[in-house]
């Protein structure tokens, strides 16, 4: 059982940054690590996300120029930085975890995903 915990959420205005984290329970490199989101009113959507074996990472495309992750081995620790952040990224950001290798193409799909955080409130706003 992995459990996951989310924080660094809060207020900030456009154009501001955030760095989420996402401390896990057991060592992280064993699983294939992503961030989802989830706007007010609306469905649950892919963020970003680290491949458990190689690392290597992929950032939804509308979403690359501002956002990154990576991850800490040594720390457990899953991250998300947030820049220039406009209001429509205003959601619930989760963490979640999977123990498959995924592939590429399956990265986005939250079906993918066993393990869950709580989600932490990001609300970007003037």
């Amino acid at each position: 059982q992995v459990q996951l915990v989310e924080s660094g959420g809060g207020w900030v205005q456009p154009g501001g940054s955030l760095r989420l984290s996402c401390a896990t329970s057991g060592r992280a490199y064993g699983y294939t690590m992503a961030w989802f989101r989830q706007p007010p009113g609306k469905v649950r959507e892919f963020v970003a996300a680290v491949k458990r074996s190689s690392g290597s990472t992929s950032v939804k495309n509308t979403l690359k120029d501002r956002f990154a992750i990576w991850r800490d081995n040594a720390k457990n620790t899953l991250y998300l930085q947030l820049n220039s952040l406009k209001p429509d990224d205003t959601a619930v950001y989760y963490c979640a975890a999977s123990h498959r290798g995924l592939i590429t193409s399956s990265l986005a799909g939250d079906e993918q995903y066993e393990y869950w955080g709580q989600g932490t409130q990001v609300t970007v706003s003037s």
